[in-house]
């Protein structure tokens, strides 16, 4: 039973932090450890197989939040591709979906790379690096906090987009803010708040596709039971059901132009993960 409580916590845990820019993957493995500590015996998880059944529950709150949004831009991308005649009517949303594949490179490059690396298990093994990143986090939306960006959605250039996909590259190492980082970076380059958010999700579905498709291969070959693996869904299924209320939230959040307050948040569980773990 206290086995299965953890895994709601971690549900509980990345459902809330994946939408809000607080790191989902940072919070998860502070989380975990602080379970290992006051338990007397460490949690059995597989960070990075959790990782991935977990973002599949987030993954599908998002997708439903923002699945008109998400069909019409398929739609429009097909269609100015193989439709001549409705090219002048789909070319802004072509535009924006060429922008979201711009800014998606730079993090699939980075992703790789994290992946070679194994940078996950040796953040485990160093819960204060996560710690540092949250105070980086806390900087980055400190610096926005009274941006004002004027571009809307179709003033979007590649070059934004490029930038913007800088920022969700440093945002694969935990502790970074994956919304945090390309909110920031969209303000930056001077979009408007639901301009900025809106984009960020945007981004988070191909990078949240790409993660499961590559963490299928690891879950095949894992080796668990029954019980476990329903430990992992229950896990996710807790995910989808607090992300879905969280993303619903922090937009209303985002326009109201309050991000300053995930700032506190960040330097104070950041200073107490340097301190204290």
């Amino acid at each position: 039973m206290l086995d299965l409580l953890s895994y709601v916590i971690l549900g509980i845990i990345q459902g809330i932090t994946e939408p809000i820019p607080v790191s989902s993957s940072g919070h998860i493995l502070i989380i975990k450890t602080l379970i290992d500590k006051i338990s007397s015996k460490p949690l059995n998880i597989e960070y990075d197989i959790f990782a991935t059944i977990s973002n599949f529950g987030s993954f599908i709150a998002i997708f439903i939040i923002f699945r008109k949004e998400i069909f019409s831009l398929i739609k429009s991308f097909f269609g100015y591709i193989f439709k001549k005649d409705a090219r002048e009517k789909e070319q802004a949303n072509f535009k924006y979906c060429m922008a979201i594949i711009l800014a998606t490179i730079p993090a699939g490059i980075m992703g790789l790379v994290v992946t070679k690396l194994d940078l996950f298990e040796a953040l485990e093994e160093d819960v204060r690096i996560i710690g540092f990143m949250l105070v980086i986090t806390s900087l980055f939306l400190y610096l926005i906090k009274d941006f004002k960006g004027t571009k809307e959605k179709e003033d979007i250039t590649y070059k934004d987009a490029c930038k913007i996909g800088l920022f969700q590259m440093v945002a694969l190492l935990p502790g970074i803010s994956r919304s945090g980082s390309t909110i920031v970076g969209g303000m930056f380059q001077k979009l408007k708040r639901n301009v900025a958010f809106d984009f960020s999700f945007m981004l988070y579905m191909p990078i949240s596709v790409a993660t499961m498709i590559l963490g299928v291969k690891d879950l095949l070959e894992l080796s668990i039971g029954f019980k476990m693996m329903s430990y992992y869904f229950i896990g996710a299924f807790v995910a989808f059901i607090f992300t879905y209320i969280a993303t619903i939230w922090f937009r209303n959040i985002v326009k109201n132009g309050k991000l300053s307050v995930f700032s506190i948040y960040c330097l104070i569980v950041g200073v107490l993960v340097i301190i204290g773990l």
